[in-house]
């Protein structure tokens, strides 16, 4: 409601205190009611300059008339004139201190509005005192000292905030741009384009020069709207928004789509309950493993729109669930972004304490699986305006948003903005920026593999599994495609071990050593090779190669010493697995040292370490006749013994199949 309408019912509730120094509606002459019925039908109507002269003339019939005094102090709050409307305000305190308890919570709005902020929240805090009555306004009041507070901290303590626009290859000077998401190899933008009232999604690639002209994605574009989108880790599952679509559960749904080809996707399919239901579903996030949808609804939850989560099932989603009390509110909480890192959501709200409407905010999953207390990205990313969404990409630090605060609005947007004409009033433009520190998400790398047949060479489809070493924490599990493809997230600041396993086979193992690295590794790309361990020979079909010592990848030792670090322990419980899995296989276990001390030293270490992990497997159950150990101390290297890395790819514990 505007500062216009609000007074339209003081007299409703005044209480006159002093009959001689004001009059009301009620008291006032009759020729100065007219004219100040007159303004009202005026300011209904958007005539801001008749209304204020039928005030004026009002007041001139009636110099004490408080309630055309107040209407004038409305009117300049609507036209911005907030140093006006303060003092109109103030003075119809000064002079009837208990006209009305809404021009407490006017003057109050209006400090607000002029980012007076320790004023706005003396002014709500007084309003307080004197009602009691209406609810929704003491609600109101509640939130905006709330936002109050924050703000009076935030302006006074701005973040680097340096928003760089991405060029006419990607923004255009006709349409609208907006919801950017990045690809993880960071290679390709999908983002939405608004030509016209027509939503369409377009992809640009990123070059040398920047990112190229963006191009329709002609196999999801459709004559409809397209919009709000996110993407697999692998690039391969697209999901995005559709609304008023035949055969939808309800006015919004989100829909699927897979990629056959660069380019080319699939016909998209409705994701079906339960995700979609009858009210509105958009907005959706999928995590880096592809397990967990985050999405917004507005079926029913603690506030207009929550924002609710989902499992993958072995077939289809679970039940979804709104995400927490933590990060949901009796307002709008939507926008969610959940960073390939899996635990940093970034999210859109009005119910947390901010700058006024949308703010963005960022929450952290803990250990125990609760979120932390949202945290404001802060001032001058957020502002008493909406903001939009945010995309933040892998390296933790790079956000991509939409805005149009930086870009000089013309003459017809400007009028536009003046009777609410959204369509019109603003040309949003894709933006980058750097996230402050405390604010940044963990940084991901990834490995990118192909899965194949040691003897064939032709890919095949395994299970992989990535495992946080230090807290046997499961990261990411699931299988390679049918060309035998995997890509896997994998955060930086801690070590990992990855492990790939298909019946019948040896299992491969790498290990990516992250909790020291200072600066974001490059992603690793690999083929990996699994070696069958039953094979039938048959005069078509010739015996395969010569059996290779697989390596033991995340298998540690004690520096200079036989004892198994705890980090081994996955490892070696998968090596008996296998044992367990083909009982009739016997194994050489290896050990290797690299050349730092004697060779006799190096010969019994590595000798050592090899029992070590056959005693292992015989006390967890794998009969010693199956099992053999054997060291090579320093004679059998596989890398140069010049660099560290050299070493320590020597140092090196394998099994071989017998």
């Amino acid at each position: 409601m505007t500062r216009l309408l609000i007074l339209f019912c003081f007299t409703l509730c005044f209480q006159q205190v002093n009959a001689q120094s004001f009059t009301t509606r009620k008291t006032t002459k009759e020729k100065a009611l007219k004219f100040y019925n007159s303004g009202r039908k005026s300011a209904k109507v958007g005539d801001l300059e008749k209304a204020i002269k039928f005030y004026e003339k009002a007041l001139k019939q009636d110099p004490n008339f408080i309630d055309a005094k107040a209407q004038l102090a409305n009117i300049k709050f609507d036209q911005g004139d907030y140093a006006g409307a303060k003092a109109g305000y103030q003075k119809v305190i000064e002079i009837a201190p208990n006209f009305s308890k809404s021009v407490y919570y006017s003057l109050a709005m209006t400090d607000m509005k002029a980012k007076n902020y320790e004023s706005a929240v003396a002014g709500f805090e007084k309003y307080l005192t004197l009602e009691k009555e209406n609810e929704r306004r003491i609600l109101s009041a509640k939130k905006y000292i709330e936002n109050g507070k924050f703000a009076a901290v935030a302006v006074k303590n701005p973040v680097p905030y340096n928003p760089t626009q991405l060029g006419g290859n990607v923004n255009s000077p006709d349409a609208q741009e907006y919801l950017p998401i990045i690809s993880v190899d960071n290679q390709s933008m999908i983002f939405t384009r608004n030509t016209f009232g027509q939503e369409d999604f377009f992809v640009s690639k990123r070059t040398e020069d920047g990112w190229s002209e963006a191009l329709p994605i002609t196999s999801i574009n459709t004559s409809l709207n397209e919009g709000a989108q996110t993407m697999s880790a692998d690039g391969k599952l697209f999901i995005f928004t559709g609304c008023n679509r035949q055969k939808a559960l309800g006015s919004c749904d989100l829909y699927y789509s897979r990629q056959v080809s660069e380019g080319k996707w699939t016909e998209p399919k409705n994701l079906g309950r339960p995700i979609n239901s009858p009210a509105w579903e958009s907005q959706p996030s999928l995590s880096a493993d592809g397990k967990t949808l985050y999405f917004v609804s507005d079926r029913g939850g603690k506030g207009k729109r929550d924002i609710f989560v989902t499992k993958r099932k072995r077939k289809g989603w679970s039940e979804p669930e709104p995400l927490s009390d933590v990060i949901n509110t009796s307002e709008d909480d939507q926008s969610p972004y959940i960073h390939p890192d899996g635990k940093t959501l970034y999210f859109m709200s009005q119910g947390h304490p901010g700058m006024g409407k949308d703010d963005l905010y960022f929450s952290k999953m803990q250990d125990d699986g609760t979120w932390s207390t949202p945290q404001n990205l802060g001032y001058p990313i957020n502002t008493e305006e909406h903001e939009g969404a945010v995309f933040i990409a892998r390296d933790g630090k790079t956000a991509y948003f939409a805005t149009d605060r930086m870009m000089e609005k013309t003459a017809e947007q400007e009028e536009a903005n003046a009777f609410k004409d959204q369509s019109a009033r603003i040309n949003l433009d894709i933006y980058t920026f750097e996230l402050p520190e405390a604010a940044r998400a963990t940084p991901v790398t990834y490995v990118k593999a192909i899965v194949k047949d040691a003897d064939t060479k032709e890919p095949i489809q395994a299970y992989a599994q990535l495992t946080n070493l230090s807290t046997q924490k499961i990261n990411y599990n699931g299988n390679t495609d049918k060309a035998g493809e995997i890509l896997v997230c994998i955060p930086m600041g801690d070590n990992y071990g990855l492990h790939v396993e298909k019946p019948e086979y040896a299992f491969h193992s790498e290990n990516f050593a992250l909790k020291e690295a200072t600066s974001l590794a490059d992603p690793f790309t690999m083929e990996i090779f699994l070696k069958k361990i039953k094979v039938e020979v048959t005069p078509n079909k010739p015996a395969p190669t010569k059996s290779e010592p697989i390596i033991l990848k995340n298998v540690f030792f004690a520096t200079g010493s036989a004892d198994l670090r705890p980090e081994s322990v996955d490892e070696l419980t998968r090596l008996k697995r296998m044992l367990e899995k083909n009982p009739t296989i016997r194994i050489q276990i290896n050990g290797h040292t690299d050349d730092v001390g004697n060779d006799n030293s190096n010969l019994q270490l590595s000798t050592n370490r090899a029992k070590a992990v056959q005693n292992f497997l015989i006390e967890n159950g794998i009969e010693s006749s199956r099992l053999s150990a054997k060291g090579f101390g320093e004679t059998k290297p596989i890398d140069s013994n010049e660099t560290e890395q050299g070493k320590q790819n020597n140092r090196r514990t394998e099994f071989l199949i017998l």
